[in-house]
């Protein structure tokens, strides 16, 4: 488990910037609970559980000009 400030990833970064808007429709449109709240817990709550924890406990960055 990571503690303490996350290494940022540039290629992770434009991925996320450079997903459309188009995408995530069509994505939603086939895909029952795509984008939907608490679909992870369903999915994998190992992952989910893992993720929780993993967001507070480590920061960005970018969190510390905000």
């Amino acid at each position: 488990m990571k503690f303490g400030m996350r290494k940022p990833s540039i290629t992770k970064i434009l991925k996320a910037r450079t997903t459309t808007k188009y995408k995530r429709k069509v994505k939603k449109a086939l895909i029952p609970g795509y984008g939907k709240k608490g679909m992870g817990w369903i999915k994998n709550p190992k992952k989910a559980a893992y993720n929780k924890v993993y967001k507070k406990t480590s920061f960005s960055l970018w969190d510390l000009f905000k």
